[in-house]
């Protein structure tokens, strides 16, 4: 009677076992599922921003539409037309540009300041440092590089591409790690010289920079801590211009590689300028010895 009762406790037991199994496998199973689910749609999401940007603001979209860049959709805002966005609108069906209009709230949904225009287009397409140089031996000049050496505000790289357009430079470099990429609002900030200027994003800066130097290239530094004032140095013949990123300036290993290094004189207290100013100042230099 005792065998028989503890083989049915056995029992019961292992049948307790097999379901409390059963149970834990099955909501793995299901967290499994929700997970690969999750993943998937962080995986199509990605792939959609991989694939599609944006670009806002009347004066980039129209440059834009002057360039020779692929434009996906032109979104519109619905209602009454004025100004400029009617060039925009025959610009853009001149080039057979699918046009939507759309309400102020769809379009303040894909951008704060887009000023009633909204282009939907492939990601920016980067060039290699290669592309720059030959664009330099192509138009039959001396290059003429800057180099960002860890611009972390939109604005600022906006800026500073807008300047290398208007100073005639033959190309942008920044690096793959610790900076801002070029995304709608740098492309509003250029009043869209992005969709001009030659862009290249690189591994390492200083491997970039020595490929440079081979290349016959004179680099040089910004650095308020430099012996030489800008005004004072020879920006003639090949060079790259390096700009510091906007709180620590250039890096260690960029100070020893470059050169030479030049600042800018700073007679107030504060002795420090916007990473976009100071690169104004130091390219139009380059720009008025260059000429």
């Amino acid at each position: 009677m005792r065998q028989s009762y503890r083989d049915k406790q056995s029992r019961r037991a292992r049948i307790n076992r097999e379901k409390e199994e059963k149970r834990i496998v099955k909501k793995e199973k299901q967290g499994y599922n929700k997970n690969s689910y999750n993943n998937t749609k962080r995986e199509k999401e990605v792939e959609e921003k991989d694939y599609e940007d944006i670009v806002s603001g009347r004066n980039a979209v129209l440059e834009l539409l002057k360039s020779d860049k692929d434009i996906n959709k032109l979104y519109v805002e619905r209602g009454e037309k004025h100004g400029s966005i009617n060039e925009i609108i025959a610009k853009a069906n001149e080039k057979k540009v699918v046009i939507v209009e759309v309400s102020k709230q769809k379009l303040d949904s894909m951008s704060e300041f887009h000023q009633g225009v909204v282009a939907v287009v492939p990601p920016f397409n980067y060039c290699e440092v290669e592309d720059i140089l030959d664009f330099a031996k192509q138009k039959n000049e001396d290059p003429f590089i800057i180099i960002l050496d860890g611009i972390e505000d939109v604005h600022n790289l906006g800026a500073i591409i807008r300047t290398a357009e208007t100073a005639g430079c033959h190309g942008v470099i920044i690096p793959k790690r610790r900076t801002v990429t070029v995304n709608s609002t740098v492309s509003k900030v250029s009043a869209g010289a992005t969709s001009y200027v030659k862009v290249a994003r690189v591994n390492n800066i200083n491997e970039t920079i020595r490929m440079l130097k081979d290349n016959g290239l004179w680099v040089i530094g910004t650095d308020g801590e430099a012996q030489k004032y800008y005004y004072d140095q020879d920006f003639k013949g090949p060079i790259a211009i390096v700009i510091g990123s906007e709180g620590f300036g250039m890096s260690r290993l960029t100070k020893e590689n470059v050169d030479l290094l030049v600042k800018i004189p700073m007679k107030g207290k504060i002795t420090s300028l916007n990473a976009s100013v100071s690169s104004g100042i130091i390219i139009y230099e380059a720009v008025k010895q260059r000429r």
